[in-house]
Parts: structure tokens; sequence; C-alpha cells
């Protein structure tokens, strides 16, 4: 089931997809890795959909990534009396930690860390941003707003506060527990809501210590101030453009893209580009020529995986979303514009061992049109630098971890595979040619790269550059 991309698509499963064979189509029309959203759905829900994509390894013998998408800390209104109430603009309107129905002059907004934070002339956006609050007077107990953007406000909206930094955990009560759910089914990825700084991503690697990778999904515009520091304690980053376009405008949202991708690229973590890539499909059949755009302008900038969100998890065309991006991406990186981007855009190799040796692995690999780059890694790390360079050609990751693989399926151009751990060079030489024909990378003849490191099996131990040929 090799991939003739680089790029690798992230699904989002749901009501739509929730089928063995939904789930079987969607993986062969292109998906490497499928997100379990656990803002819905339950936990017997998504232990079968777990069930059924570890039985598709087993049929199509390939690794395939999950990744369990904590819901993250929500914050909403209360109820009203009426269910809901319409605000006019110019209008006052009172927020308060008394549990009290709302009405068209009040509501409960039971949160005190959002009326710790408040100050006057900060702005509240409700219901993802279509409504705008501007703070008149504020206590820790209230906060006086002026209806900014009015609109109809019903039961239980959510609240954005996009101008400070609130002193609230990025992990929940109900994210503790789903984390422990999905710890124990062995998901691969997890993915952290509404990062904050970098003290959330710390709090989460404490918890999942190395059981999983984690990806810290940027939604909020504060987070941007410690965008490296974040970046450096994650193992991947998400730009998760829902939550990020409402609190700030929507104009930011290309740059604020743009600068993530640039410090995950240099970094060397994987990035992934999310939310309303083709959401017209979510009921038609073809995208907008600007949603081709979208998706091409993520590829063309280097990024390790695309995301289907609605799209796939409640929409009428699933299978034919995912083909779909599939063509997009193979469109794209067939372009000549795109090796060109890839070629400028190198970056300079840090001063390693393991840097030296995939960087000159990218160079040889070019200079001598080797099929692919075999790397054997038993973390993954030699494969994520290896990845970091983009080479022309494939990379195939060969890893004794199950674990190791898996995680790895969503980075760029790996395709990896688990394999028996080397003892000799021989061993090293005879099992990448091997995998390279079974997995057709190569044929009889053809020239690959290799590397690996010595003793064998030593995590980050990579200082081996080998050339081979297929016999």
């Amino acid at each position: 089931m090799r991939r003739y991309r680089n790029a690798k698509i992230i699904a989002t499963l749901g009501p739509a997809s929730s089928s063995e064979e939904a789930i079987s189509n969607l993986f062969e029309a292109g998906v490497d890795v499928f997100r379990l959203n656990f803002s819905h759905g339950d936990k017997a829900g998504h232990q079968e959909r777990y069930d059924i994509i570890r039985g598709l390894e087993k049929r199509f013998d390939r690794p395939v990534g999950i990744l369990l998408d904590l819901q993250g800390p929500k914050l909403r209104v209360g109820k009203f009396e009426d269910e809901s109430v319409e605000l006019e603009t110019g209008q006052g309107f009172r927020l308060d930690l008394d549990e009290e129905l709302g009405n068209v002059t009040r509501a409960p907004l039971l949160h005190p860390e959002i009326f710790k934070a408040l100050q006057p002339g900060m702005n509240l956006l409700l219901d993802d941003g279509k409504i705008r609050l501007k703070v008149i007077e504020c206590s820790p107990q209230h906060a006086e707003t002026e209806v900014v953007v009015g609109g109809t406000l019903s039961n239980h909206k959510g609240v954005n506060v996009p101008d400070v930094v609130l002193e609230v955990s990025s992990l929940t009560e109900k994210d503790h527990e789903d984390l422990r759910f999905g710890l124990q089914l062995g998901v691969d990825w997890v993915a952290l809501s509404f990062v904050q700084r970098p003290e959330d991503v710390a709090e989460a690697r404490k918890i999942i210590a190395g059981r999983a990778f984690i990806m810290s999904k940027m939604e909020k515009p504060q987070a941007m101030e410690c965008l490296q520091e974040i970046v450096d304690l994650s193992d991947g980053v998400m730009v998760a453009r829902g939550d990020l376009g409402v609190e700030c405008p929507p104009e930011e949202v290309p740059g604020l893209q743009k600068r993530m991708v640039r410090a995950c690229r240099e970094s060397g973590k994987p990035v992934v580009v999310a939310t309303q890539m083709l959401d017209s499909m979510v009921s038609m059949p073809t995208p907008t020529r600007a949603e081709a755009s979208d998706v091409a302008t993520a590829i063309f900038d280097g990024v390790d995986a695309v995301m289907l969100s609605a799209e796939t998890a409640v929409g009428s065309y699933a299978p034919e979303t995912v083909a779909m991006m599939n063509r997009i991406i193979q469109s794209a990186e067939q372009d000549d514009h795109y090796r060109r981007v890839m070629d400028l855009d190198q970056r300079e190799p840090e001063a390693t061992a393991a840097d030296a040796i995939t960087a000159a692995a990218r160079q040889v690999a070019q200079t001598i049109s080797a099929a692919c780059v075999v790397t054997f890694s038993t973390t993954g790390s030699t494969t994520l630098r290896l990845a970091r360079e983009r080479p022309a050609g494939s990379i195939l990751g060969l890893t004794p971890r199950e674990d190791t693989a898996r995680r790895l399926t969503l980075v760029w151009g790996v395709h990896s595979v688990r394999t028996d751990d080397c003892q000799t060079f021989r061993d090293m030489v005879v099992d990448a040619a091997r995998v390279a024909k079974a997995e057709e990378f190569a044929e009889v003849g053809d020239a690959l790269v290799i590397t690996a490191g010595v003793p064998f099996g030593t995590p980050g131990a990579t200082n081996i550059l080998r050339i081979a040929w297929v016999e």
C-alpha cells in the first residue's frame, strides 16, 4: 500500500465514517493517520473505531497512525430562560458567576478564570465570533459589556477571550480521563487543544511519559508569543485555523500559518495544517478552486500533513474528499516549482553527527539518483532528521518498534516498516534491499543510500552512511 506522494493525509472519523467498510474505504483512498475527536462521541465508539483501524493494519500489512484529539478547556455561557436571546448592537450586557438563568440583559458565565483576567477595553467573542462584546467595567465576579456585534445567543455557546492568556490548564478533568483511556488503547499521537504556553505542553509530557507523541494545536494568538518554546517541547504542531480564525482577524491567519510552518520546518518537527481545507465537500462532490489552492499552498510550503475534519466525519462524500486531497497533493508535488522550493528552502544542519549524516544522505541520494534513502532507527529520531532535509526521493523508515513505525506515518516522505533489529553491516544492507524491493521502492540494480547507527539498536547513535545496490 505505497503512497506516491510525500505529504500525508489525516482524516477525522465520525458518524459518516465509523463502520469497518467506511474506514477501509478512507484508508484505500489515501488516509495515513486517523483522528479520533474526543470532543464528540463516547469511549465505546472510539474503542470500536480504534479496533477497526488496528484490524486494517493486519489486513493491509501497513502501520496506520491514530491521533487522539483532546477537547481541551471549553469556555461557554450558561443557559437562558427562553433558551436564547437576541442581542442588539450598542446595548449593555452583563456576564457574571450567578447560576440564575440568563435573559436579554445578562448571562451566567461560570468561569472565574475569565473574570480574573479581564480588563476594560478587552473583547469577548461568543458563538465562534459571531457576537462580539467589549468590556466596559469588570471585577473578579462580573463584567459589564457593550454589544459591538449583535445576534442570537443561545444556551451553552462558546466564549473566546482573544486578548489575554487565561490561568487555566489546557488539560481539563475530562481530558485527563480521555488521555488515560487513549493511552491504554495505544494511540500514537495526542493532540493538545488550546495550548497557550510551554507549560501546557510540559504538563502533558509528564503525564504521557513517552507513551505517545505530542502534537500542540495552535489555536490561541497568545501562543505565538512563545511559538519556538512550544515547538521545542512538542513532537509536532497543528495549525488549527478554526479557533485561531475566531480569535484573530481572518487576514492574519495566512501569515501566522506561514510562521508556524517555518518554525517547525527549521526545528525538524512535523507540522499539520487543518480546518476547512475542502469544506465545501461536506455536501458537494467537488471542492472550490480556492480550496484546492489552499491545500496546494500548504504542500508548497512543505508541511508534513493536511487534515480533514467535518469533510470525513460527517460529510456525504468522505472517500471522494480523501481521493481529491490525494490528487491535489500529487499534482502539487509533481510541479517543477515544488522541487525548486524544497531545494531553496534547505535548513542548515545542526552541529551533530546525526544531522551531518542525514544532510549528507540527502546530497548523496540526489547525486547518484538513488531509488530512496533507507533509515534504520529505533525511536524514529534519525528518520525525522532526514525528513527535515526534504530529500528528492522517498524515505524508507525501518524500525524494530511497532509504536515508532506507527508514529512515523504522519511524517513527510516516510514509508515506515517494522523489521527485525540488525546485528551486522551485511544484515543492514540485505534488509534495506529486501524491503525496498518488497515495498516497490527499488528494483535490481537501483542504488540505495542507507543511514544507521553503531552499535546497532542504540537510540540516537546515527553515525553511518552507506551506499548499496539492489541485487
